[in-house]
């Protein structure tokens, strides 16, 4: 009796020093919210001006004749593109089957990375026998796996996905290693102090407090992962995979259309930036809010 009761006490106590890591310097009192006119200055007119901007020189270019117009057609031929795309039903179609696959694939990395991660980062020979190689594999372009992935599994969606694991999966290990290895030790200790230990450790201590780090490195690895699948679908090509952005934008490369290889070119753009805009930006400004590390502006 007496040793199930201990037992729900240290539960309900690494509960409670689980919530105490989240709470951790938050911020006795919230602030109002700042007005949306300010929100609309501060936050949308800045990328909206510099948007133009860009517009703006790229037609200036256009004017000029800087290059054939072949070569460099203007703002409005690009739309021609998009608009075409819309008309045929194809655009949302190129653009699912590359965020589908980008999605999946992320999603298996962060199965393979976290763990991975987390025994690198407190298992001392684990770290020095692949620490380094995380490392080097981090900083290996992602389009050096593609020969290899192509032998190993043809051209299949296989090797898209082994591009993309292999593009992330570093990212996403180092980042929970240095969110790891930024945690007081007093956590720990306060941890092992109440009962913690193994999974139970990494659970209710190790994750939460090294949340802020895991984040960053989960926000580096869909770059990786969105950016391998790029370099993986501009190379590996068949009628059975259906049309991603990467083999759209081949595709407009080997008939010489260079509005719709532009056109392509912003599509990758506006998606990696709406992915990280909608749910990594979010998650980040919420989990430093919390625990007191950014100030709500009013």
């Amino acid at each position: 009796m007496a040793s199930s009761e201990t037992r729900e006490k240290g539960s309900e106590d690494l509960a409670g020093l689980e919530a105490g890591l989240d709470a951790l310097e938050t911020p006795a009192t919230a602030q109002e919210r700042p007005p949306i006119g300010r929100i609309l200055v501060s936050k949308v007119l800045p990328p909206v001006v510099a948007i133009a901007l860009v517009l703006a020189v790229w037609q200036g270019a256009y004017w000029a004749d800087l290059r054939r117009n072949d070569a460099l057609p203007s703002p409005l031929d690009v739309g021609d593109e998009f608009a075409e795309m819309w008309r045929q039903g194809t655009l949302f179609e190129y653009i699912w089957t590359s965020v589908s696959r980008g999605v999946f694939g992320f999603v298996i990395a962060v199965a393979v990375g976290t763990p991975l991660g987390l025994a690198v980062a407190r298992v001392k020979v684990v770290r020095a026998a692949i620490g380094p190689v995380l490392t080097g594999l981090q900083s290996l372009p992602s389009i050096a796996w593609v020969p290899a992935a192509i032998i190993w599994f043809g051209l299949t969606n296989s090797t898209i996905y082994a591009v993309v694991l292999l593009g992330a999966v570093p990212s996403i290990a180092n980042g929970i290693v240095s969110g790891v290895d930024q945690i007081p030790p007093l956590y720990l200790r306060a941890g092992r102090m109440l009962g913690a230990s193994g999974l139970t450790s990494v659970r209710h201590v190790l994750l939460p407090a090294a949340l802020p780090g895991y984040l960053a490195g989960l926000k580096q690895g869909w770059a990786f992962s969105w950016r391998s699948l790029m370099a993986a679908e501009l190379i590996v090509q068949s009628p059975s995979l259906g049309t991603g952005l990467g083999q759209l934008m081949d595709g407009y490369r080997a008939m010489q259309n260079m509005s719709g290889v532009l056109a392509t070119i912003i599509l990758i753009l506006v998606v990696g930036v709406a992915i990280d805009l909608l749910f990594f930006s979010p998650l980040e400004r919420r989990v430093l809010r919390g625990r007191g590390l950014l100030a709500r502006v009013s």
